[in-house]
């Protein structure tokens, strides 16, 4: 349905990526996957027309309906709700509004009875007379109730804002679906239920996204932007990440016992076919990886950075007690009466809409914020580091270099040893003398992290670490922390991290209360579920 022939892209003499041809069919998922600023929003746009490419083109074929997830969301705040939705079709929109326009006319003459004849037929065609209520479907399963759907969408909450843009998106049964991250903000209950829309979409949906569980979930295909090429290949997240470093694994040891990594990568391709049955998509993305050769696997040039923690001591029996604790900002009760005791092996995640009050906890228990009644303990064995949801205090107007900053945090003040810390990190060459106030956002997270790193600390807090993140530094920070050995109180939003990470839940709820549960994150998920 979508053929790409010769394509490349140049920007300031620079090429993003160059020579792709590609075919994207009906019935697949496609996540669009690579390195920040490799050009996965770049490619996006080609494909949807909103950006002309240096070199070859784009075939879509003709009368198929092209619906793109629009990412300003100023754009319809003229409109209602409801009528933001429906404009996902245009052309129905269109020919509803036309037609309402001409029976409100206080003249309407013969000539405008033919016209809306025309038009009622055109609108039946189209399922006018339903767009509403799918309109109104589609915005209750993404959590939008129905008494907000006739309000004016400039009087609407952001998140409630791009919730609407994606049930824009998604309305009236479009041919191929674009969406460009579109779990940014979403709820755990809207994530869920727009993972369950997309395994039933029957059409084409290609997706640029960082959420390596949605990913997994809803793709059939990955498309690979990396080495300045754009590769397709058949299989989930999952399956590209592990086949590549298999790939890697056996590029680096082309010479020794080539047989038996060609034989290891086999059974991974099998073994991995084999134990897809959780997906509604399974059986024909078996089929695919049944015919897939060794030759046909993915290599990736992308570098990794090294995110390890490693405690100084263990901790004692006593760990952290929190007791009775309350805290209103601004009017707003955000923490009430919030009391928990954390054991040794404890890894807690936290989740819930009410991510003030998940900060705010945060900077009590780091003794940033005094509580307005109760009381909370560490350990005496325990020593803490953390990682904030606001890091701009550590770098703005800071006129240091990389390496004098990190130089405060470590035993080790030899430059040659904080080099080689920085280069794990994917700081190299003169990089390491940049003014660490003009890092990007990703950059100061891996400083951030590498702060943590240094500290030696058995106790890690962390709130939303991930922000910023290209999927390659995510997977490292997640096998980093997978592999600490002592105790974490963790938020983020990232599914595969909640879950590999956390033995333990705790729920932030709106009223300030918290719902604490011993489990792993998708045990929590299937209790809610059965309890809602």
């Amino acid at each position: 349905m979508i053929t790409v022939n010769n394509l490349g892209v140049q920007f300031g003499g620079s090429t993003l990526f160059q020579h792709v041809d590609l075919q994207f069919t009906a019935g697949n998922c496609y996540g669009i996957i690579g390195a920040n600023g490799a050009g996965k929003s770049t490619f996006l746009k080609i494909l949807s027309g909103d950006l002309e490419s240096t070199t070859g083109d784009v075939f879509i074929k003709p009368g198929a309906r092209l619906s793109v997830l629009q990412q300003d969301q100023f754009q319809y705040d003229a409109f209602t709700v409801l009528d933001t939705v429906i404009m996902g079709n245009q052309h129905l929109y269109n020919v509803m509004k036309e037609k309402d326009a001409l029976y409100e006319k206080p003249d309407f003459s013969d000539a405008d009875g033919i016209r809306a004849a025309e038009l009622e037929a055109e609108f039946a065609d189209m399922g006018g007379w339903e767009a509403e209520s799918d309109a109104s479907q589609l915005l209750q399963g993404l959590g939008i109730p129905v008494d907000l759907h006739y309000d004016c969408m400039a009087d609407t909450d952001g998140r409630v804002k791009l919730k609407v843009l994606l049930a824009q998106a998604l309305f009236g049964n479009p041919d191929i679906v674009m969406l460009d991250e579109p779990t940014n903000n979403l709820d755990i209950a809207s994530t869920e239920w727009l993972e369950d829309f997309l395994l039933d979409f029957p059409n084409m949906v290609i997706v640029v996204s960082h959420d390596r569980h949605f990913l997994n979930t809803v793709c059939t295909h990955i498309v690979d932007i990396d080495f300045g090429k754009i590769r397709m290949y058949v299989g989930n997240y999952d399956f590209w990440y592990e086949s590549s470093q298999l790939v890697q694994s056996l590029m680096r040891n082309q010479n020794k016992r080539n047989e038996e990594k060609v034989k290891e990568l086999q059974e991974f391709i099998s073994r991995f076919s084999a134990n897809k049955s959780k997906s509604k998509q399974a059986t024909s993305r078996r089929k695919l990886l049944d015919k897939l050769s060794v030759d046909e696997m993915p290599a990736s040039s992308r570098r990794y950075p090294f995110v390890g923690f490693k405690p100084d001591r263990e901790v004692g029996k006593d760990i952290l007690a929190v007791d009775g604790i309350c805290k209103t900002i601004d009017g707003v009760k955000l923490l009430d009466n919030v009391t928990f005791s954390m054991a040794r092996g404890d890894r807690i995640v936290f989740v819930g809409d009410n991510e003030m009050a998940q900060t705010t906890l945060f900077k009590i228990l780091t003794g940033e914020l005094e509580p307005d009644a109760g009381t909370f303990k560490w350990g005496s064995t325990t020593t803490q580091s953390y990682f904030p949801k606001d890091n701009s205090a550590f770098f703005d107007g800071c006129e240091m270099n990389l390496v004098d900053w990190m130089r405060q945090f470590s035993d080790d003040q030899s430059e040659s040893y904080l080099r080689g810390f920085l280069g794990r990190m994917l700081f190299s060459g003169d990089d390491v003398y940049k003014q660490v106030k003009v890092l990007s956002g990703g950059e100061k997270v891996r400083c951030m992290l590498s702060r943590m790193m240094l500290s030696g600390a058995n106790i890690l807090l962390l709130d939303q670490p991930l922000n910023h993140l290209d999927l390659e530094s995510i997977t490292a920070v997640n096998n980093g922390l997978a592999a600490y050995p002592s105790n974490i109180l963790l938020a983020c939003h990232d599914h595969e991290m909640l879950q590999t990470i956390g033995t333990r839940v705790i729920e932030f709820l709106p009223d300030g209360t918290i719902f604490d549960r011993a489990s792993d994150y998708e045990s929590y998920l299937a209790f809610k579920k059965e309890h809602a």
